[in-house]
């Protein structure tokens, strides 16, 4: 199994993460609140997302990803590759995934003297409190709808971004720099906008016994906040997710491209 993928989805991962962080933190709290923990958790993620993607579709099509551009994979070879690097992707994120959301939304004032120290003192500390409180298995709060929303999203992600480069490359030659990144910008565009609304039941639920709402899953989340706040709740930070997704995942496929034709 090629590991270079592995390794060059890390280190987009890590860049992609660097850039879209502000942008993730302003539809919550701080700007750069809880950034430490991301760069090192979602550059892992990454790193299995495109390595899954890449080795599955090494194994369907038998084309390394350097002659990837001379013999394009089907479309639905893309898809099915996009959507196995979402499925495992989300099972290695969800741990993650809830532990920054639950310390981005902490609402506790911290610079006041003889104010109330905030509930978690840390990624470890946020951990323990759920192990402790959920047991293991509270790790994975909201991980349904994780799987949900990122195994078809991400095969969308990587049948857009191939579409769009093979649109503005000559038949059989690499795409360019910039067409790299405009590929990979209206990618992320791309599957976002499928992605929002479960990223929103996503969110709810992972918050599920920290702001007293309880759900009792995926669909119980939907149909109570489609009766309590409309169907455009299910929207609610779109425009902020796009706004992120297009310098971020420019920047995360430039790289990562990059990185395999060096290396190559």
């Amino acid at each position: 199994m090629p590991v270079e993928e592995f390794v060059a989805g890390w280190i987009s991962g890590a860049l992609g993460l660097v850039l879209g962080h502000p942008f993730d933190t302003v539809k919550l709290l701080g700007f750069f609140k809880g950034m430490s923990f991301p760069i090192a958790s979602i550059a892992v993620v990454n790193s299995v997302l495109f390595g899954v993607y890449s080795n599955t579709l090494l194994a369907l099509t038998a084309t390394s990803h350097q002659e990837r551009w001379a013999q394009p994979p089907s479309y639905t070879h893309v898809f099915i590759a996009g959507c196995t690097g979402g499925f495992v992707q989300a099972y290695c994120l969800a741990p993650f995934d809830l532990i920054k959301v639950r310390l981005q939304n902490q609402t506790e004032p911290r610079a006041r003297p003889g104010s109330p120290p905030p509930r978690y003192r840390g990624p470890v500390h946020c951990a323990v409190s759920i192990c402790r409180e959920d047991g293991p298995w509270g790790l994975f709060r909201g991980a349904w709808a994780l799987t949900l929303r990122d195994t078809p999203t991400l095969g969308i992600y990587f049948v857009t971004y191939e579409w769009l480069c093979r649109q503005s490359t000559p038949d059989r030659q690499n795409p360019g720099a910039a067409t790299v990144l405009v590929a990979g910008g209206f990618a992320g565009i791309a599957s976002w906008a499928v992605a929002t609304p479960l990223d929103v039941i996503k969110s709810r639920m992972q918050m599920g016994g920290l702001k007293h709402r309880v759900y009792r899953g995926v669909l119980d989340c939907m149909v109570s906040s489609a009766r309590q706040e409309g169907l455009g709740v299910f929207f609610r930070g779109l425009t902020i997710n796009s706004a992120r997704a297009f310098p971020v995942n420019a920047v995360t496929f430039l790289t990562y491209e990059y990185l395999l034709s060096s290396w190559g």
